[in-house]
């Protein structure tokens, strides 16, 4: 009966009582909204690169290895040999292996030695793999295939020519003017820092730095180029190019840092620390994942304070609530003389102004629900694209559930205001009809 009474009473006061709902549920979706983007930024980004079991390369640190490989942050260490690379390579526990050359930059865009293989092996987000957006991965020693964003803010197209400098300021007096790389592809957006990224062929960036090798390896690479040269004339100009040249063929001197993936995840700890232990060269292995997950720990505040904001604003919109129930209160004495009248003591106007608080922030929080689920649902290809934030399921976790539960129970704490004021109404309208 007191549910029934206090849709009722909404309904006489709906212009009041709308406009509160209204405020509610944008507060409630907003503290809803940043508590999802805050958990699925923190899976994204720990997310970064995904399928790498173990990034290797010298000592240097945790972090310093992962920002220079993964993020392309930082001044990358001592190189690897390349006796190192063949062990690992050679390394029963090894699926694939991705060599990673770094220390020149494009106008300020960090460039990246490597092989084709990065292209074939390297994942992100929840395991998608990188898709060309226009042309194709390194066709010839001096490739270059470039990421979206640099794509979009250069105006490069495939087959424009581009000069790489030694270096990694904004600025160089050393560009290999002599080598010019030509673009045979161009990254399909990820959001991740392979947009803003330059990627070589191993051969190209030796050569743009000492000269042709002429290594029997890279040698065998020139023959199959040769050969393949001469089926030119029978092919497609674009069939014909994937033929020629085979970026695995060369043999670089050392790298800066491997990627590597393994047969079985499990064998991981074990293969870490071998590579660890290693004494015929000081290298040093890391688990992505951790040092990911190491790395957001430092970042963790920002979150936090996103969302203490949201929940200030969820704390003004509940206070908005008390303001308007005790706003109403002079319009409603009448209400309640009514009420009292009937038979209703001060205690069931109490529990009616609590109810209809209570109403108004359930009906809120269920329009907010859906309101988010509708909102990540529709955004969620953009996100993926734009900030390479990858919405998984479910979108509503243990963390939303207890922010509802808050909700309510800070709604039944700001009611407790009008409702004493409705009891203390009643008690005086008891003592009036007494008199």
């Amino acid at each position: 009966m007191l549910s029934t009474i206090a849709i009722e009473s909404l309904k006489r006061r709906k212009t009041t009582a709308i406009l509160t709902l209204l405020s509610i549920t944008i507060s409630i979706s907003l503290l809803l909204c940043v508590d999802i983007i805050r958990t699925q930024v923190k899976t994204s980004f720990t997310r970064t690169v995904s399928g790498v079991d173990l990034i290797v390369g010298a000592p240097s640190g945790q972090l310093n290895l992962l920002l220079s490989s993964v993020f392309n942050i930082g001044t990358p260490t001592k190189g690897i040999e390349y006796k190192s690379i063949a062990a690992l390579q050679s390394n029963k526990q090894v699926s694939w292996l991705i060599p990673l050359s770094l220390g020149d930059t494009h106008r300020g865009f960090r460039v990246v030695g490597t092989t084709n293989s990065f292209f074939d092996h390297f994942k992100y987000g929840d395991m998608q793999s990188l898709e060309m957006a226009a042309g194709s991965t390194f066709t010839q020693p001096l490739s270059t295939v470039v990421g979206a964003d640099i794509a979009k803010s250069l105006g490069y197209k495939v087959g424009d020519k581009i000069i790489i400098s030694h270096g990694l300021g904004s600025v160089s007096f050393n560009n290999h003017d002599d080598h010019p790389f030509t673009i045979s592809g161009i990254v399909k957006k990820t959001g991740t820092p392979v947009d803003k990224a330059v990627y070589v062929t191993l051969q190209g960036l030796e050569e743009a730095h000492t000269g042709p090798k002429h290594s029997p390896t890279s040698m065998l690479g020139r023959k199959s180029a040769d050969k393949a040269n001469e089926h030119e004339h029978e092919h497609d100009e674009h069939t014909k190019e994937h033929a020629v040249y085979n970026s695995e063929a060369f043999t670089p001197e050392s790298v800066s840092v491997v990627m590597l993936g393994l047969k079985h995840r499990v064998t991981a700890l074990q293969l870490q620390y071998q590579i660890n232990q290693s004494k015929k060269e000081p290298l040093m292995a890391i688990l992505p994942g951790m040092a990911l997950a190491e790395l957001w720990q430092i970042m963790g505040n920002v979150e936090s304070l996103l969302l203490g904001l949201s929940g200030l604003i969820v704390i003004c919109a509940l206070i908005g609530l008390a303001t308007m129930l005790l706003a109403t209160m002079r319009e409603r004495y009448q209400e309640i003389a009514v009420l009292r009248t009937i038979g209703a003591g001060p205690f069931t106007l109490l529990l009616l102004i609590q109810i209809e608080a209570m109403l108004l922030t359930i009906v809120s929080a269920a329009l907010s629900l859906g309101l988010v689920a509708g909102l990540m649902s529709a955004l969620k290809p953009w996100l993926s694209s734009t900030y390479g934030l990858f919405l998984s399921s479910p979108l509503f976790g243990q963390s939303s559930v207890i922010i509802i539960l808050l909700i309510l129970g800070c709604t039944y704490l700001v009611s407790l205001f009008p409702a004493v004021a409705a009891y203390r109404r009643g008690l005086h309208a008891g003592l009036n009809a007494n008199s």
